[in-house]
């Protein structure tokens, strides 16, 4: 269990990747974690790991958040009261929109925008209470930018949208919001969604801690929207004022647009 006499932060889909890079680096910073995901045992591998090098504590909690128990446990637990949430877990899927699975396209919206939903409105009263807390929302520049697939850039523009205007609200309570938008992160993403990303080129790539350190630091700097790397910020921008048919074909060339949800 986590300690009483350290700040909080809880962490969804802190298996591998951004989300355990976050773990590490919030538990260095002095934090307890409550972990989320379904695999208990890389879980507790996880807590194991930040027990003996930094000295946190972890709470586990094995759960799938596509489902309603599993979005209502972790509900219950921020209504206990954390001083971070990372709203990290999220998957994309491979294959056509209309030859993919139903059941599979919801269980992408209630991971990636339902328990973003959710587990945000649960945190936020006690936060509010405190004067103090931060939520960073892990969304991606396919939700900036139009051509990269339909539900998993649907579902990240939701993100985003969401993360900005909750700011607007939350001005002068104390609690900070940040939608983060990485770019293509060397994680096991792409392998996980059976995505093909051998012609991406070298570029583009970012990998886990530059993005955690950007997201922590932009926190910190009071940026609501956190764009992690040179190359993405440019193509953020220019997304914004070149013609949107021409970033379609842009992103499809280089973001492989088909043969992605």
């Amino acid at each position: 269990m986590t300690s009483a006499q350290r700040p909080v932060a809880l962490i969804t889909g802190p298996s591998s990747g951004i989300g355990a890079g976050f773990a590490r680096a919030l538990a260095g910073k002095g934090y307890d974690l409550v972990l989320v995901a379904r695999n208990r045992a890389a879980l507790d591998a996880l807590a194991t790991e930040l027990q003996q090098r930094f000295g946190a504590s972890s709470e586990v909690l094995a759960v799938d958040l596509a489902t309603v128990e599993g979005r209502r446990a972790v509900v219950e637990r921020l209504a206990r009261g954390v001083d971070m949430l990372v709203n990290n877990a999220g998957f994309g899927t491979t294959g056509e929109f209309w030859t993919a699975d139903p059941a599979l396209l919801q269980s992408q919206l209630d991971v990636n925008v339902t328990a973003v939903l959710e587990l945000t409105r649960a945190a936020l009263p006690v936060m509010i209470d405190a004067g103090r807390g931060d939520i960073v929302n892990v969304a991606s520049v396919a939700g900036l930018l139009p051509g990269r697939g339909s539900t998993y850039s649907a579902s990240k523009a939701y993100v985003v949208s969401f993360t900005e205007g909750l700011a607007g609200g939350l001005a002068g309570t104390g609690v900070r919001v940040q939608a983060l938008c990485p770019g293509f992160v060397r994680t096991e993403f792409h392998r996980r969604a059976g995505i093909d990303m051998s012609s991406t080129p070298d570029i583009l790539w970012l990998d886990v801690d530059q993005v955690v350190r950007t997201s922590l630091a932009d926190l910190e700097a009071g940026k609501v929207r956190s764009i992690p790397g040179v190359q993405y910020k440019v193509l953020a921008t220019a997304g914004r004022l070149v013609p949107q048919n021409l970033v379609r074909k842009l992103t499809n060339t280089f973001g492989n647009g088909r043969g992605r949800t």
